[in-house]
């Protein structure tokens, strides 16, 4: 099991060497535009340096409108790194790699999370190339890293260390908040509203502990990620933005993502009542993730990140892996499409057009859709599970009926 790790973390610091060449062209040209684009090495990391006053050795939140548009734990690591990186001309370079020795350290720790958790399966983590290409375009691994470690910890039956876990990743990026739905269907297919209600609460006193200090502070600086993301349009990568570059205008989209939202978590639902064992949240996580990822507003380059762990630890059984690698593909495809239809819409002298990367954003979200409904047939068909309980949907509502008379 050790030789094991080891191979791991050596693949997990090779692909971190790979992405770090894929990224360097852009420091050796000043993180230019087009140019930055036009060879998919953008980054969030040099860009926001500047734009946000962390080159000034401002607080993340203290610039009211200008401030950071992340959660509170993300912007203390932004503002922090700041203040540690040498100044002079070349200020900007030594931020992105002062960041980016971070983010190396914690994808090694969430390859090694992702081993413990799918030993057999876990090389396909550092091997995936489209979070490969996305490792450093954003600071998501510091709130993939505490997600990681949530379901961990949750799965063997620590939970509240888990529940803290979960709470600081909330604090980190506020995407993990999804993960409540899947927690919830297992304390409830458990019978534990006790452990469902004190989790819930470790949860939102560790966010509150985190968040409180920065909103009583700079009260607009912590509002402003919030107020952004309730208020923004359809946006890249979306189903909605591709619909619409398409032709096919929806209105009330807001309305519609609520709507896919709650039909998404009620099958779901339907799907975790029906089993015949409880499942693992490591086995329900990528299904949640990415029926979210499906139907939001804005689907980021760097999110495939947060995916291919969770699509690596819910894998039952090897006949998938096809599944997992023509996902990949799809996701790698969009990866250049997206940066490519940048570069044509600043100023490239060549680009992919509107209506080619509307076709595959819509393939991509199709081959995500497609490993979904793969992992839901291989729970629905008992795959490799443990069975920790045996009670189909009829059963288990017949029995919670008579519970409570």
């Amino acid at each position: 099991m050790q030789n094991k790790a080891r191979v791991i973390i050596a693949l997990a610091v090779l692909v971190s060497l790979i992405s770090f060449v894929k990224f360097s062209h852009c420091q050796s040209s000043g993180w230019a535009t087009p140019d930055q684009y036009i060879h998919a090495c953008y980054s969030d990391i040099p860009a926001l340096y500047g734009e946000r006053g962390l080159s000034k050795g401002d607080w993340a939140y203290s610039n009211g409108a200008d401030s950071v548009e992340y959660p509170v734990v993300t912007g203390a690591v932004m503002w922090a790194l700041a203040k540690i990186t040498p100044g002079g001309d070349g200020a900007t370079n030594n931020y992105f790699n002062i960041n980016i020795f971070f983010l190396t350290l914690l994808f090694i720790l969430s390859a090694l999370l992702v081993f413990k958790m799918r030993p057999e399966f876990s090389y396909l983590f550092p091997l995936a190339p489209a979070a490969i290409a996305s490792l450093y375009i954003n600071w998501d691994l510091w709130a993939i890293i505490s997600m990681l470690a949530a379901i961990y910890w949750f799965d063997r039956k620590k939970l509240d260390l888990s529940a803290i876990a979960l709470g600081l990743s909330i604090a980190t990026k506020f995407m993990p908040v999804f993960l409540l739905v899947p927690i919830a269907l297992i304390f409830l297919r458990r019978n534990q509203l006790r452990a469902a209600l004190q989790y819930f609460a470790v949860t939102a006193l560790t966010f509150a502990a985190i968040n409180l200090p920065v909103y009583l502070t700079t009260p607009e600086g912590w509002l402003r990620f919030y107020q952004l993301n309730l208020a923004r349009d359809s946006d890249w990568g979306s189903l909605w933005y591709a619909m619409s570059s398409l032709g096919v205008n929806m209105p009330n989209t807001d309305y519609l993502v609520i709507l896919l939202l709650l039909a998404g978590f009620s099958a779901i639902a339907l799907y975790v009542l029906e089993l015949r064992y409880v499942p693992s949240l490591a086995a329900l996580s990528f299904i949640v993730m990415a029926t979210v990822m499906c139907v939001s507003k804005v689907y980021s380059p760097q999110y495939v990140l947060w995916l291919t762990p969770l699509a690596v630890i819910a894998l039952i059984d090897k006949r998938d892996l096809h599944v997992f690698w023509i996902w990949q593909g799809a996701e790698l495809i969009y990866h250049i499409a997206i940066w490519q239809h940048l570069a044509s819409v600043t100023g490239a002298t060549f680009g992919l057009p509107l209506f080619g990367y509307a076709i595959i954003t819509v393939a991509r979200i199709a081959a995500t859709i497609y490993l979904i409904v793969a992992l839901v047939r291989r729970g629905l068909a008992g795959g490799s599970q443990s069975p920790l309980s045996h009670k189909s949907l009829r059963e288990f509502l017949f029995e919670s009926a008579n519970a409570y008379p």
